[in-house]
């Protein structure tokens, strides 16, 4: 398969989600999961990312929609569309899946994953993070990472406007 393909392959919904869970839950692995909108993929991101990953064995991340960015974000945003955020996830070694979801936060896709491990950033609180009382229910854990200081998008866009 070439490299274009294995990146596409990533990019997973529907029946195929839920066939791809199966394998892996019968190959015992640990599913990690984590969400949010990557607008602009910056080196907080593939820390982050990286961190997440080195907690189990499967990283999956939950991608918001346009739609579902535009409304927690406002008009302005995405900076980038979905399929190319997707892609650019889905190009990290480190991300075994990524999938969309089109409501403001992820708890459809968390009940439909059953992470064993879900993952945040540190500016939340684990007991407030959507999604914690799916995950806690069934004995997982829910973690909190640091953010790596001085990255983020909205202060990348604050540079390119001024």
């Amino acid at each position: 398969m070439d490299n274009l393909k294995i990146i596409k392959s990533k990019i997973i919904e529907g029946e195929s989600l839920k066939r791809q869970l199966s394998v892996w839950s019968f190959l015992g692995k640990r599913i990690v999961f984590t969400n949010g909108c990557f607008d602009i993929i910056h080196l907080g991101h593939i820390d982050y990312l990286s961190k997440a990953k080195d907690l189990g064995d499967i990283l999956i991340v939950g991608l918001n929609t346009d739609d579902s960015v535009k409304r927690i974000k406002g008009d302005t945003r995405p900076i980038t569309d979905e399929k190319s955020r997707a892609m650019i996830l889905s190009s990290l070694r480190f991300v075994d899946a990524v999938v969309f979801f089109n409501e403001d936060t992820p708890h459809n896709l968390i009940k439909e994953v059953q992470p064993d491990i879900l993952i945040k950033g540190s500016d939340y609180k684990a007991d407030e993070i959507v999604g914690s009382d799916i995950v806690q229910k069934k004995g997982g854990k829910v973690i909190t990472i640091d953010y790596l200081e001085g990255y983020s998008t909205t202060s990348i866009l604050e540079k390119v406007k001024n």
